[in-house]
């Protein structure tokens, strides 16, 4: 089976992509600025060129099926797809269909969905999770030891995404970092690149990690005993390393879908959520679950079962089936 991919050569599939071994076809398409000017005629004119493209891209591949990851980029070869009666299907990472499938939905054979949306049912729509990373997790104790935190005691593992996230950073260095050591939780800070040089003065304790992200997340969160993140697609790896979180939604995402993913977690007993305006209730939050080992277990527990570690095995199949089938 041969498995090529398309998109943006100003995205980071154009990086990602070659790196990882696989072929990339690229088209010019952007997001549909929408704020009337230059910049929305020349995204508009994008859209508009972006299926002849894709459908030019159809046509050289011959693929069986198409599978469109979400966003601007994956409409336009869903609609060419389409046009050209090859099966597709789309995914959406989160608890809110956003606009791109929206539009790109009619067209699709199959949308795989992270998480129950309303109004989003039957045969089109499967509720599958989100895939992560098919890794080997270390054990708590090698984790803890690659990123020099105590093989003792509680760590807290602290992440807005891989590019940080300014109110996450700013609330766990007032929680934590002058803390005296020994007085507070050890805790590993994934605060982005662009944060690291000026939050960096800022830590006073030798077991307050901070860096701008890491390659080894599983390694992360297997060191760890407690989350506090934001509610991104991450937080599907967090449910299949079975652990407690608290989660500050992002205010600033469509549709507030952050606190549609947070909710979720926290309906199904896994997450407390902390809407960002009231950051600072999640001191007392992450406290209270680092004194309470038994609900941090039953947690993690509710974590692992709302887990959906086989969701890339159950689009793959179905994806294979569409291919045979030719619909």
């Amino acid at each position: 089976m041969l498995v090529t991919f398309a998109g943006s050569p100003d995205r980071a599939e154009a990086r990602l992509v070659p790196a990882a071994g696989y072929e990339l076809d690229t088209f010019r398409v952007s997001g549909i600025t929408r704020k009337p000017g230059a910049a929305m005629a020349r995204s508009l004119l994008l859209a508009a060129r972006a299926p002849a493209a894709c459908g030019r891209i159809i046509e050289r591949r011959r693929p069986d099926v198409v599978l469109g990851g979400g966003g601007y980029v994956a409409g336009p070869m869903v609609y060419a797809a389409w046009r050209r009666h090859v099966p597709a299907a789309l995914t959406e990472a989160d608890a809110h269909l956003g606009l791109a499938n929206r539009l790109a939905a009619p067209f699709a054979t199959r949308v795989f969905l992270a998480y129950p949306i309303e109004g989003r049912a039957g045969p089109k729509y499967r509720v599958v999770g989100r895939p992560v990373p098919h890794v080997e997790r270390p054990s708590r104790e090698d984790a803890r030891h690659r990123f020099g935190l105590p093989l003792e005691g509680l760590v807290v593992l602290v992440f807005g995404g891989s590019q940080g996230a300014q109110a996450l950073n700013e609330a766990a260095l007032d929680f934590f970092g002058s803390r005296p050591e020994g007085s507070a939780p050890a805790v590993l800070h994934l605060c982005g690149e662009r944060y690291v040089e000026e939050l960096r003065p800022r830590v006073a304790r030798s077991d307050y990690i901070l860096l701008p992200w890491t390659d080894e997340f599983a390694g992360a969160l297997a060191a760890c005993d407690l989350v506090f993140a934001r509610a991104g697609g991450s937080i599907w790896e967090v449910a299949a390393a079975g652990k407690p979180a608290v989660l500050v939604p992002s205010p600033n995402v469509t549709a507030d879908h952050q606190t549609k993913n947070a909710r979720y977690f926290e309906r199904g007993g896994g997450a407390v959520v902390v809407p960002e305006p009231e950051i600072g209730r999640a001191e007392d939050a992450i406290h209270a679950l680092l004194e309470d080992e038994g609900r941090r277990v039953r947690m993690g527990e509710a974590m692992l079962a709302l887990a959906r570690p086989d969701a890339a095995d159950v689009i793959a199949e179905e994806l294979i089936a569409l291919a045979r089938s030719g619909r």
